[in-house]
């Protein structure tokens, strides 16, 4: 997949891991659109990005997402990558008190039944390129889930699953799933994420991969976990929760 010269839409672009990537895909002269559902956030991200393009939608809201589609259609015809950044998660310890079924909703429909509906909508756009992409940011608890992030992990495993049956079913179109570790954003600190890694090294890596057309970007420490699971599920378990989520 070429690295320049792309139309790139990066949900949950305002801040972390996605700011992260629009900046560094604009720097390859890329155009970049991102959407948020805070205006201010965009409107800071826009400051610190000159030439990117800023939509509030909320990819949880269904009719945020069909007037998302319409737009991109109208002002954005040449799109050709998708990459499925924003995301939800909730730390907390199991219990009968913890609202469990409200929070694992939450992040299920952000995390999971988001992405899907918006690639259904948006395929037959990305099907008319010469070459196009698709972009699924999972997470490293995709492979061993974290005690704390029950909910969360389970939400990045269905992600995964339903991007190698992507990966699958629309080719010649590229499929890459981005598996970050623990990195150090806004969205992580309530679980430990100052020991994470910083989101440039994401997106490095990220922009390193998708020149190579390496579909599986196991980032930083998720690739010894990957590794670690392929021999030992329980000992990739006890890696990630005995002694913290690895950077």
């Amino acid at each position: 997949m070429k690295t320049s010269g792309n139309t790139v839409l990066i949900t949950g672009g305002s801040a972390g891991i996605g700011l992260a990537l629009a900046g560094l895909l604009s720097q390859q002269n890329n155009k970049v659109i991102i959407t948020g559902r805070n205006p201010e956030r965009l409107a800071a991200a826009a400051q610190q990005i000159p030439g990117i393009t800023t939509i509030v939608s909320d990819v949880s809201n269904g009719q945020d997402v069909t007037q998302l589609v319409a737009t991109l259609q109208k002002d954005f015809p040449e799109l050709n990558m998708v990459i499925n950044n924003a995301g939800r998660a909730y730390a907390y310890e199991l219990s009968a008190t913890a609202s469990i079924a409200d929070k694992a909703t939450d992040e299920m429909v952000t995390n999971y039944f988001a992405v899907i509906r918006l690639t259904e909508q948006l395929l037959p756009l990305l099907q008319q390129q010469p070459e196009a992409a698709i972009v699924n940011v999972t997470s490293i608890v995709a492979f061993a889930p974290g005690a704390h992030i029950s909910t969360y992990s389970a939400s990045k495993a269905a992600l995964r699953s339903f991007t190698l049956s992507l990966r699958h079913a629309i080719a010649p179109l590229h499929v890459f799933e981005l598996m970050p570790p623990l990195v150090n954003t806004e969205f992580s600190q309530e679980i430990g994420g100052s020991n994470g890694i910083p989101p440039q090294q994401v997106a490095e890596e990220f922009l390193t991969a998708l020149g190579n057309n390496d579909y599986e970007i196991r980032v930083g420490a998720t690739e010894q976990i990957y590794q670690l699971t392929l021999s030992s599920p329980a000992a990739a378990f006890a890696a990630m929760n005995n002694n913290g989520v690895p950077a």
